[in-house]
């Protein structure tokens, strides 16, 4: 029987505005235990933003986390899985795209995301 993705998924899009900074970004990291979080607009999810994009885009680059804005660091073209797809075939997106985690959509909705971690646990 295969597993879908919506199985597996964290639902539900954590995020902050795009406007929120690196240090905000982090205590929300910290409080919600993930790794990953969206950011969104006025219109919706904008991008998403990862620990190590902090370090790496961020501070490594001399960012000021207390004024830099979180969407300066966040990855805006973002690679989707539906919720209805496959977990195989979620593990073959990241594995295309070089990425350990992908947004869950539902049409054209954002609904949660999966991890590499979410799937090795399934």
């Amino acid at each position: 029987m295969r597993t879908l993705v919506r199985e597996v998924m964290t639902a539900g899009p954590i995020g902050l505005p795009e406007d929120a900074t690196l240090t905000d970004a982090a205590r929300e990291m910290r409080s919600k235990n993930v790794g990953a979080l969206f950011t969104f607009s006025d219109t919706g999810v904008r991008g998403m933003v990862t620990d190590r994009d902090i370090v790496v885009r961020g501070l490594a680059e001399g960012a000021d986390p207390d004024t830099t804005p979180v969407q300066d660091v966040a990855s805006e073209s973002l690679v989707t899985v539906q919720a209805s797809s496959s977990t195989d075939e979620a593990a073959r997106l990241m594995q295309e795209q070089g990425v350990r985690r992908l947004p869950v959509v539902d049409g054209d909705e954002v609904v949660g995301l999966v991890s590499l971690e979410d799937l090795a646990a399934r």
